[in-house]
Formats: C-alpha cells, sequence, structure tokens
C-alpha cells in the first residue's frame, strides 16, 4: 500500500509539477534593468543668479515668484547620449543652451545706473559620468562653455536703454545632478551647474565712461526632462515599444513656431517712431512651448507652460491696430527669452450623466468626462484660452494670423507684454450650452508687464451649440468690464488745448488713474459643408478711457471662410480667407488726431478712416507633425490714417508640434 501510494503520488505529482513550470507567477524570473544606453533630447527650467565682477551694474530680471536676479528664471533645451558600461558605469556626452528671463521692471526703475550688465544666454558641451542604479542615475558633469553677454547704455534716467554693446565669451562649467526613468521613454532630472566665462573690456570711452572688465560667474539649478531615442537616433524604439509602461496620469507635449514677416515701402508723408517705417521692413518671430500636465486626484489637473520666445513684429510691434503677428510679443527680444507663461489648476466636477472621451492633447489629458460639469481653473493663462474661442480663427499658429481676426478685437482683455494673466474662471457645462465666468488682474498702467491685484476685468459669457441643416455651429455672446489705471482721452484732449506748450503724452499720464471699460462681443462658428465652415465676429467697447492691455480697436468686425484640402485631395491643408474693419470713437480719434499715442499707434497727426484687413493663407501640411503656411494681408489706412498706406505685408510660417 505503501508503494501503491507512493507511486499516486508521484503520478500527481508531475502533471502539477508541469503546470507550476508553466505557470509565470510561480516561476523565478530574472530582473529588468533599466538601460541607459541612447540618444535623448529634452528641455529644462529652472532658476539661477550670476555676478559679472565689481561695478557692473547687473540687470534684475524675472524671478516669477523667486526674487528677481542677473538670470531670473532661466529655460532651454539639451541633446546628448549615454553609453552604460557592464559595471553599471554610465558614460555621456551633453549639449545644452540656456536662456534667461525678460526684465524686472519695477527693480530696474528703483536702481537706476548708467549702464546695466547682462547675459543672454549660456551653451555647455560637457561629458557626463554617472553610475546606473536601475532607474536611478547620479552623476557628475564637466566641460566647455560660451555665451553672451552685453551692456545697456542707459540715459539720463538710468533706466532708458539708449545703446546695447554685445560680445560673447568662453569658458568652462562643472556640475552635478540626479536623473530618474519615469515612465515610457521619459526621464526626469535635477541638476546644479557653475558656469565661469572669460573676462571681457568693453570699451565705454565713446560714451563718456571708463572701460568696465566683464568677468561672468553663473549659477544654474535645472529641472529638466528627456525623452530617449534608444541607440536609432531621432526613432521611436524597435516595434514602438518603450523602455517603462507609459502612464496616463501626466503628458507632454511641445510646439516652436517661427514667423517672417515683411513689406515693401509705403506711402508714409509723416511719421512717429509708432508708425510703420515707410521704407518697408522685415522681422521674424519664434516661440518654443512645453505643454506639461499632470493629474493630481480625480478631477483635478495641472498644466504648465513655460515658452521661449525670440524676435518681434514689425517696427517692434507697433503701426499697425489690427497687427499682421499673432505670435508678435509686445517684450520682443534679439536673444530668446524664457517664461512662465501658464502655471494653472483645473478642477472638473461631474454633474452625472453622459459621458465624453477627452483626447490628449496640449494642455489636456486624455480620460472620461461627464458632460454635465462644473470646472473651476485658477492661475496665470490667457483670457482666450477660456474665451473667444472659435474652431475656424483662433490660434495665429495655425490659422490667421492678424489680432482682429483671431480675436474679438475690441474686448481689451487684462494681459501683460507677452498676453497672459492670473485669475480665476468657472464653467458650468451643458450638451447644448455653456456659460462661463472670469476674473483677472490688470496690468498696473496701459502696456505694462507688472500685474497688479488693486483693480480687475471680469467677463462672462454664453455659448449656444446648435444644427442648422445637419451642421454644427456655436455662437458665443460675452460681456466684459475692465477697471485699471488709465487717462480719460476728452479730459487729456482739453488739458493739451488749453497749455499748448505741454506734450500731450505728458499730459496723458498725469492724467491716469482709476477708471473703467466696458464692452461686448458676439462671435459665430458655423460649419456649411464638411470640410468648409465660416466665422463672424463683432467687438465695441465704450472707448472713452484708454487700452490698457491688448490694442487700439473700439470697434471690429470680422469675418471669413476655412477650408480644408479634402476637396482637391489634401485632407490636412487648409485655405482661409477672411476680412476685418476696426474703428475708434470720437473721443479716441480725438485724441490721436493732437498727437496722443496709443499701445501700438500714433503717427502724430490723424486723417481717420477704419483700418481695413484682407488676409488669405494656405496652410501646406508637409508630415504628421509639421505645417508651413504661406500668408498675405493687405491692410488700408493702417493706424486708422488714410495719408498712409495701404501696405501688403507677406508672411511665412513653419510651425511643429507632438
Amino acid at each position: 500500500m505503501r508503494t501503491a501510494a507512493a507511486i499516486a503520488t508521484g503520478v500527481l505529482a508531475l502533471p502539477c509539477a508541469s503546470l507550476a513550470a508553466d505557470l509565470p507567477l510561480k516561476a523565478r524570473a530574472a530582473k529588468t534593468v533599466y538601460d541607459w544606453t541612447g540618444f535623448y533630447v529634452g528641455g529644462h527650467f529652472g532658476y539661477g543668479d550670476a555676478g559679472f565682477g565689481p561695478g557692473t551694474n547687473p540687470l534684475p530680471l524675472q524671478g516669477a515668484g523667486l526674487p528677481h536676479s542677473a538670470t531670473g528664471l532661466t529655460g532651454g533645451y539639451q541633446l546628448g547620449y549615454n553609453r552604460q558600461l557592464a559595471n553599471r558605469v554610465v558614460l555621456g556626452v551633453e549639449a545644452d543652451a540656456t536662456f534667461t528671463s525678460p526684465l524686472d521692471f519695477p527693480a530696474h526703475e528703483r536702481a537706476p545706473a548708467p549702464f546695466n550688465t547682462t547675459i543672454d544666454y549660456v551653451g555647455t558641451v560637457r561629458g557626463r559620468l554617472g553610475y546606473a542604479f536601475d532607474r536611478f542615475m547620479p552623476f557628475v558633469t564637466g566641460g566647455f562653455a560660451w555665451g553672451h553677454t552685453h551692456i545697456n547704455v542707459n540715459d539720463a534716467d538710468g533706466v532708458t536703454e539708449l545703446s546695447p554693446v554685445g560680445h560673447y565669451q568662453t569658458g568652462w562649467t562643472a556640475g552635478l545632478g540626479l536623473e530618474f526613468a519615469v515612465s515610457g521613454n521619459w526621464s526626469a532630472k535635477a541638476e546644479y551647474d557653475y558656469v565661469a566665462l572669460s573676462r571681457r573690456t568693453y570699451d565705454l570711452g565713446t560714451f563718456g565712461m571708463a572701460n568696465v572688465d566683464v568677468d561672468p560667474r553663473i549659477h544654474l539649478f535645472k529641472l529638466g526632462l528627456n525623452y530617449n531615442f534608444g541607440d536609432t537616433p531621432w526613432m521611436a524604439p524597435v516595434n514602438g515599444k518603450t523602455k517603462l509602461p507609459e502612464s496616463g496620469d501626466w503628458n507632454v507635449h511641445a510646439q516652436t513656431t517661427m514667423l517672417p514677416q515683411g513689406y515693401g515701402p509705403i506711402r508714409s508723408p509723416y511719421a512717429s517712431p509708432l508708425s510703420l517705417p515707410g521704407r518697408g521692413q522685415f522681422q521674424a518671430t519664434w516661440t518654443t512651448t512645453a505643454f506639461l500636465g499632470a493629474r493630481l486626484w480625480d478631477g483635478g489637473e495641472f498644466y504648465f507652460n513655460p515658452e521661449l520666445a525670440q524676435g518681434s513684429g514689425l517696427n517692434g510691434t507697433l503701426g499697425l491696430a489690427g497687427f499682421s503677428n499673432g505670435e508678435a510679443q509686445k517684450a520682443g527680444a534679439p536673444f530668446p527669452k524664457i517664461r512662465a507663461q501658464r502655471y494653472y489648476l483645473r478642477q472638473t466636477f461631474g454633474l452625472g450623466g453622459e459621458q465624453e472621451e477627452v483626447p490628449d492633447a496640449p494642455n489636456q489629458l486624455a480620460g472620461k468626462r461627464d458632460i454635465d460639469r462644473v470646472t473651476l481653473i485658477v492661475g496665470r493663462f490667457a483670457v482666450g484660452d477660456f474665451f473667444d474661442g472659435n474652431a475656424y480663427a483662433k490660434d495665429p499658429r495655425a490659422d490667421f494670423m492678424n489680432w482682429a481676426m483671431w480675436s474679438s478685437a475690441a474686448y481689451d482683455f487684462p494681459a501683460d507684454l507677452p498676453g497672459y494673466t492670473r485669475g480665476a474662471v468657472v464653467e458650468l457645462n451643458r450638451k447644448d450650452w455653456a456659460v462661463r465666468a472670469g476674473l483677472f488682474q490688470v496690468p498696473d498702467a496701459p502696456n505694462s508687464d507688472v500685474l497688479v491685484f488693486k483693480t480687475g476685468g471680469a467677463v462672462v459669457e454664453l455659448e449656444e451649440r446648435h444644427s442648422i441643416f445637419d451642421q454644427p455651429g456655436k455662437l458665443r455672446v460675452g460681456t466684459f468690464y475692465n477697471s485699471g489705471n488709465t487717462a480719460n482721452y476728452r479730459q487729456v484732449v482739453a488739458i493739451a488745448a488749453a497749455n499748448p506748450a505741454l506734450d500731450i503724452n505728458d499730459i496723458t499720464i498725469a492724467n491716469q488713474r482709476d477708471r473703467s471699460k466696458y464692452g461686448f462681443y458676439v462671435n459665430l462658428e458655423q460649419q456649411i459643408v464638411k470640410d468648409v465652415g465660416l466665422f463672424a465676429r463683432a467687438s465695441w467697447n465704450d472707448g472713452q478711457n484708454q487700452i490698457l492691455s491688448f490694442t487700439d480697436i473700439d470697434r471690429s468686425v470680422s469675418g471669413g471662410l476655412s477650408i480644408k484640402g479634402s476637396h482637391w485631395g489634401r485632407p490636412d491643408d487648409t485655405i482661409g480667407i477672411g476680412g476685418a474693419v476696426n474703428g475708434l470713437s470720437d473721443a479716441h480719434r480725438d485724441f490721436l488726431a493732437a498727437g496722443g499715442t496709443g499701445l501700438l499707434i500714433g503717427d502724430g497727426r490723424l486723417n481717420y478712416s477704419p483700418e481695413r484687413i484682407l488676409e488669405a493663407y494656405y496652410a501646406w501640411k508637409l508630415n504628421s507633425w509639421t505645417t508651413m503656411t504661406f500668408d498675405y494681408q493687405f491692410i488700408t489706412n493702417p493706424a486708422y490714417n488714410a495719408d498712409r498706406g495701404p501696405v501688403s505685408i507677406f508672411s511665412g510660417r513653419l510651425h511643429a508640434e507632438f
């Protein structure tokens, strides 16, 4: 019996042992170790400081919540290659470029000087030596560095820049950091770099000042993200597999847009610095933006968009009320400048019922949400991110470029110089309609880069969704109110008439105090047939006090068509054609005619006529992530002056995104 039992036990054990061997949870598996070998590209954002030597008067740059410093906030991009050895030592090489922030205007005004020194950017090529603890890799780094510094020679007020003088300087860098493989092909890093550049003597003798030695010593603290390609550069890993599992709780997108514009000689019998030059001009802008999103909890999301911007619009973004380049900022610079353009928290409260799919996109995490919902947004953003939307005319990186085409131009939305503000938005969404409202900071004076809480702006918008002959459409109606430090046109003109010896623009500044501006806009988008849609806008403000933030328009109407290329075999291409007419209130006209200047315009006198704009573009899709656009704008009565122009503006646009 014992023998039979032993045989039976053995017979039963054999299939069990075989089954256990086939079960992965029962088998001993070799541990997969993360491999750092491969090419990578990425971006970084951080904060720094610098010294340039005694008597150099460093220019204070924006810290955006942190103290201003000689670098302020910093940001840029990097690329490199790592090779992990069998003993877990990681050898690598990396090149990067780091750019500084714009000027902190209040700090600069508090510390006037005959000249100021600043650094525009730092570039490095470095070796890296690390040790792989699986997904963690501490490293040290060092190598060659270079940078561009310049000195601003100031006017007698010690603030107004007269003449910049710049030089390149070389040197060395050393640092250390920690990198961590997050998910998919993404890794995150924290890094500190010390940069020492060679001393350079600036000759200021032509300005009546002694020579200045600029000896940069720079501290950079960086947080970065890298996308790792593996051993094959610029391609996804074999079979599309990522190094680690993907995560749906965060996403990364990016865009870059280059937009050159130019025009030839125009009629210009008289001009001011705010007029389009009569001889013609060519300018270009370039922006690069990262869109980072993270899901914090159920319904809670955080978004962060650092952006590099370089260049300026025609004539420094001056001379047109309906300005021709939607990428042009009022704070343009010859070298890229980094800003934390958006950082906001979005909380969505679902109300139950039917749900909708949300695709992965910039500033949008994939998932599902209730159609009936309440959404709260708090932070820094552009008012146009959530108001005055339109499927056919809204994004100067993708469709119409002129300011009067992609916005309700008479809405003087609160914004700093690049077009952003801080505030809160609440929205109630239903299937066929939505209502949203916002409260925002306004600049402390017209065309100021400083946002304040003392006064504010508000807007309420109703969005109605409908279908006409089975073709979808939306109608948005908004009303707005701003309170800000502005001058009254009538009062300024009266004081100038009574005191001819006084400059009208000095009177304007003296007349500024807390005043209001209100108005409305109507915005329609309507599909006509598949892949063909029209848009129309009308906007108005009271026109009694200075424009605070956007542009010199008190009345505006615009409209046009957008046609997708499916009708000629290129479904991803788009043709757009539209027009706009901009106007001013009587008080605003009299102010400009008397020699006053606005945010963007002022010829010294005015033969008034409405500003009329025609724009047409063709957006040619080169591949899944790149689009080239050819654009033409014909503008009569630029800056409302029948004595000037007309002007034909030719533009190109190269836009890439992922």
